[in-house]
């Protein structure tokens, strides 16, 4: 029996070790690839088409989210559990929105990775058993107060302006930016135009409070605004 091929996408070296240690004790599972950035994990993603993605959210040049989106965007077959320290509701729901299958906090049990690697593989969502309460209770009352069709009001960004808006928010500077995206600085100065324009904040502190209010950077990440 083919083996459930898994790229591990995280950007701290002794947890990726771990990860592939524990997942290298289970016979149907095997590890072809690890990324240490968001956009490594998009690449290789991209090259090996493993069958599932375990992703981080909070990773340097491009965050578990937008990589997410953009693998899905790519390749949506691929299944993709998000593990992360936080469980804050905001991420949860970004990333089933976005269309991630699953979303385990980095303090569950080891055992449970594996299992919820199977599940997704086979077509199923995963969540803590802490998430799967909440989201429950929080779409029975999303659904009766109407906050469900407000939020679809929310400004819609484009792929690279969250590139963007992500390395804007880590204290990049538009040079930094342009080399670190391959393109102009005149075009980072229109996406930051244009985030300015859409989401009606027109500085670098509010642009970076707004990304870690969205989840596009976890507010853990050590950022300075000035």
């Amino acid at each position: 029996m083919k083996p459930i091929t898994v790229l591990l996408a995280e950007d701290h070296q002794i947890v990726r070790e771990g990860l592939r240690a524990l997942l290298k004790l289970e016979d149907d599972i095997e590890v072809i690839g690890e990324a240490e950035n968001g956009r490594q994990a998009v690449e290789l993603t991209q090259k090996l088409k493993p069958d599932v993605v375990v992703m981080d959210i909070a990773m340097p040049i491009l965050n578990g989210m937008e990589a997410t989106r953009q693998i899905l965007q790519a390749l949506p077959a691929t299944r993709i559990i998000i593990l992360s320290a936080h469980s804050d509701d905001a991420y949860v729901a970004l990333v089933m929105a976005i269309g991630a299958a699953g979303y385990l906090i980095k303090q569950t049990a080891s055992h449970v990775l594996p299992n919820a690697i199977r599940k997704i593989h086979a077509g199923k969502t995963c969540f803590s058993p802490t998430i799967s309460k909440r989201l429950y209770h929080h779409e029975k009352k999303a659904l009766a107060s109407g906050e469900l069709t407000a939020a679809k009001g929310a400004p819609k960004l484009t792929s690279r302006e969250m590139e963007v808006l992500q390395l804007i928010a880590e204290g990049k500077a538009n040079k930094e930016t342009a080399t670190e995206l391959n393109i102009s600085v005149k075009t980072v100065e229109k996406h930051r135009q244009s985030l300015m324009e859409k989401l009606n904040i027109h500085d670098t502190a509010g642009l970076t409070r707004h990304a870690i209010a969205a989840g596009i950077i976890e507010s853990s990440v050590q950022v300075t605004i000035v």
